[in-house]
């Protein structure tokens, strides 16, 4: 058996249409259609990871059990972005060997960490 790659994010939420407002205008992720979601084709070369953290992981809220991960292309026009919403960064912003990343939260107080690499 071999895994192509993830076939989705699932979750629930008490308001859709504000949630899928937020994703939309902030991250450029729209859903316009009756099923609520959307197809995000990754481009070529990028890679999509799946990892465990330790139930006691600080790395963010342990009240949250997922957090989204998505890769940016220009973290410096993302941040220009955001600012310009008024979307607050949770933490500093961190660089590494791994690449760049912040951290926001959408309408639900659900982390985002954002990663250009």
């Amino acid at each position: 058996m071999k895994i192509k790659g993830f076939g989705g994010v699932f979750w629930r939420t008490k308001n859709v249409n504000d949630l899928k407002k937020w994703y939309s205008e902030v991250l450029g992720i729209t859903m316009e259609n009756e099923w609520d979601g959307t197809i995000i084709q990754s481009d070529k070369g990028n890679e999509t990871i799946f990892s465990f953290f330790k139930e006691g992981s600080d790395y963010f809220p342990t009240e949250q059990t997922v957090m989204l991960n998505f890769q940016v292309e220009n973290m410096a026009e993302c941040l220009l972005h955001l600012e310009k919403l008024g979307i607050p960064l949770l933490k500093e912003t961190e660089k590494s060997e791994f690449g760049t990343f912040n951290w926001i939260a959408d309408p639900d107080g659900r982390w985002i960490e954002l990663w250009e690499k």
